[in-house]
Order: structure tokens, then sequence, then C-alpha cells
């Protein structure tokens, strides 16, 4: 088997050793990582072709909680609450779109996401057909968990929609490929508590994550706080809500109680700083539940609510964030923060063979060009690191593999016409605009 050995000035492996390797070099047969180290420890291989990269090669950023084809409404509603910019600006809009408007929007969030460097993403959303689809297309890895919206579509939120999601898992669930089926319902306080506890026993039966929004707002639970008597947490752990593989997007107000349970039943959680500041959300305790053990990944949220899918914003503005509210500048160093967008955002969406550059694992990476200003200098690998952390950006990425597959050289994506894919956009936001 034909083994290609890439080359790099530096190796981040984001393994849980924080491994580094300066110089590094990265082997990779079909679809799999074999090798990583030093130049100088490398096997020798018959069959082997060398690629001089140069830069740094580090792991596909994994962007744990996404609404891509909200690209359509990018920009909508700013300045309202997120009620208020649920009710009037985004559900009017997305109660309108059709498949074939969710691909294109889709499709454009892909490419924008694949030229950040950002390799996989967990999306939540209807239309789910159209999002594998493009995803097939675009050549990105995808959790897609189909949505249960009851305030968006009333009339297919009830038994039935858990049907056609078991359908679609059985038809494209493939944990050996790029394509990954979940369930994802809304939120309790659009679906209402025993609802959402059918959809959990659905995923537990398919034995696959539960995607759910959880206590983004101090206000959005407040009816199902009065009428059961404690917190949303409380209640879905009560009712066996966390008993298999769950995802919770946000956490905002939770307390340590809250914290405590869901580390006790391995929820992770998937934080979106930027998506919570633009909509007065909230400040999530990122470091309470770290210290508690819940896994923490971290997610763009929809692109109308951040407003970009650029992940490397959330590697900077989560640790940043979370060190003013403690005062504390010793708070998240800036190999637990790349962890945090790689490893263990893998880890939280279902995917343990992505995430980090170790022999058997799944060859998703991206490369770092070292010569941009903001990497200089360099005195030692703690300095680097900081530099990929806090400087790092999409500007930065100039190849990215996924599945050992290059889907961006030299900054351009392979898979995806962006000029057919931003026009289409614009003339479908349009019409959705004056619907």
């Amino acid at each position: 088997m034909k083994r290609t050995r890439y080359l790099a000035d530096t190796v981040v492996t984001c393994d849980e050793q924080e491994t580094v390797f300066s110089p590094g070099c990265l082997d990779i047969e079909e679809n799999k990582i074999v090798w990583v180290g030093s130049p100088e420890n490398a096997p020798d291989v018959l069959d082997l072709e060398l690629k001089k990269l140069g830069g740094l090669l580090m792991p596909g950023l994994v962007n744990a909680h996404a609404h891509t084809p909200m690209t359509l409404v990018r920009g909508a509603g700013d300045g309202l609450p997120l009620w208020r910019w649920l009710t009037e600006a985004m559900w009017p809009r997305e109660g309108h779109m059709t498949p074939e408007d969710v691909w294109w929007g889709m499709t454009l969030g892909s490419a924008e996401m694949l030229k950040a460097g950002v390799t996989t993403s967990c999306e939540m959303y209807l239309h789910e057909e159209a999002l594998v689809d493009a995803a097939q297309a675009s050549g990105a890895r995808l959790v897609m968990t189909p949505g249960v919206v009851s305030a968006l579509h009333p009339d297919n939120s009830g038994p039935q929609r858990g049907q056609e999601i078991s359908d679609f898992y059985t038809q494209h669930h493939d944990p050996l490929g790029r394509i990954t089926i979940g369930v994802g319902p809304h939120s309790a306080y659009d679906l209402g508590v025993e609802r959402v506890v059918e959809l959990a026993g659905l995923a537990r039966d398919l034995n696959t994550v539960l995607h759910i929004h959880l206590a983004e707002t101090a206000q959005e639970s407040e009816d199902l706080e009065q009428r059961y008597g404690q917190s949303v947490v409380r209640t879905l752990a009560g009712h066996g809500v966390f008993d298999g593989q769950v995802l919770a997007a946000h956490c905002v107000w939770v307390d340590d109680q809250d914290i405590k349970i869901l580390a006790d039943h391995k929820v992770a959680v998937a934080h979106c700083p930027l998506s919570n500041m633009k909509l007065g959300s909230g400040i999530a305790p990122l470091v309470a539940l770290r210290q508690a053990g819940v896994t923490v990944a971290l997610g763009t949220d929809g692109p109308a609510s951040n407003d970009t899918l650029d992940l490397w914003e959330e590697v900077k503005i989560a640790p940043f964030l979370a060190r003013v509210a403690g005062l504390d500048a010793t708070l998240l160093n800036p190999q637990e923060t790349l962890s945090m967008a790689t490893r263990e955002s893998a880890q939280a969406v279902g995917l343990p063979s992505v995430g980090s550059l170790a022999s058997g694992m799944t060859a998703d990476f991206i490369r770092l060009d070292l010569e941009h200003p903001a990497f200089v200098p360099v005195t030692e690998t703690a300095e680097l690191m900081a530099h990929v952390a806090w400087s790092g950006s999409s500007r930065s990425v100039t190849d990215v593999w996924v599945d050992g597959q290059p889907v961006v050289a030299n900054g351009q994506v392979l898979t995806v016409d962006e000029e057919k894919a931003r026009f289409e956009v614009q003339h479908r936001a349009q019409r959705l605009a004056a619907s």
C-alpha cells in the first residue's frame, strides 16, 4: 500500500499528551494516519511519496454546534434578543426555505468552513437530505442531527418525525465514512419535556448522539421551571434524557448542581461564546464546567448569530472571555484551547477517530502558513502554541485534507464553485426576505 509522507516545520498533534514535533512528519495510507513524529525517527518505507509542505500541520477543527444553512439569513434580526430574534427574524424566513435553498446555504457555509480549516461540523437543521448531499459534494465531514422544531413546523414534530429520523439514520449513518447521524430536538422549551424524552429514547435506541439546546438564556425555561419546581437540567436528568450520549449546546445558565449532573451523566457541552455575546444571552461557566470534568467543545452556532463559521474566533474568544470573567489570566492555556476545538469537540459529537494526529486516526488535517507576521517571533514551543491559538485564523490556513483527500489547496476550495454558491445564496436570501 502506497504511503504519503508530509514533512512540516511543526506538527501539532492535539493528542492527550499535547505532543508537538518541530520538525515533524505525518504518514498517510489511504484515509488513515499510520505514523507521526520527527523526520529523523520516521520508518523506512519502500513505496513512499514525499511531500515537503513546510508550515504547521494540525488536526482539522471540529465545529460542535452549527446551523450552517443559516447563511441564507445571515445578518437578519441583528440587535434582537434570542426569542425575538427567532420569532421575528429567523423562523419566518426559515419556514419558507426549500430543500434547494438549504442545499445552497449548506454548500456556501461548507466552503467557508473548509477554507477556515474546519473539517467537521455538527448540524441541527431541517431538510436534512439537502445537508447530507451538500456535504458529500464539498468533501466535508458531517454529523447531521435532523432538527425537530414545533414552533417552526408544528405538523412535523410528532411521532412521524421520529420515524423519519430513524429511516434517515438507517440510510445515511456511516461511522466509517464522512456522514454520521444523530437526533436533534430543538429544546425542552420548544417541544416540552415529554417530547424530548421520546426523542432521547430514539437516540438511545439508535446508539447515537442527542443534540439539544439547553439553558441558553435566563428566560427561555421559566415556564418549565415553574411547572417542575427545578431547573431544566435537573428535570431532563430526572426524566432520563441524559442516559445516552448527549451534546448540549450553550449551557449558559447552569448552577453548580446542574454542572455536577452534566458531569455525572457525561453530557458534553458545545460552548458558543460569540453567539451568546451577540444575542446578549450571557457567559457560560466554561472553567467550572471543565473543572467538574465536563467535555467542553467549541461551536460557532449559526452564521446568523455569530456571524461567521470561522471557529478560530471561538478559539481565541472562549478562553479570553473566561479569563476576564474570572479575573484570572492563568485560565485556559493555548494547548487546552486548541484541544477544545479539535479532540474534545470530536469526542463531543461522537467521532473518536478524528480530532488528533496519531497512528490509527482518520486523516483530517490542515496546514497553517507560519510565514505570516503574527507567527513571529518564536523562541520556544510555548510561544508558537500561543501564536497558533491567539493569532491563528482562517487567513493562516493554506491547505485542508478530509478523510485523506485534499479539499483546499493554496487557500482555494477544490470542491465548491464559490462564485455560483454566493450568487445562489444572495438570490434566494432576497426571496426569503420578501416572503
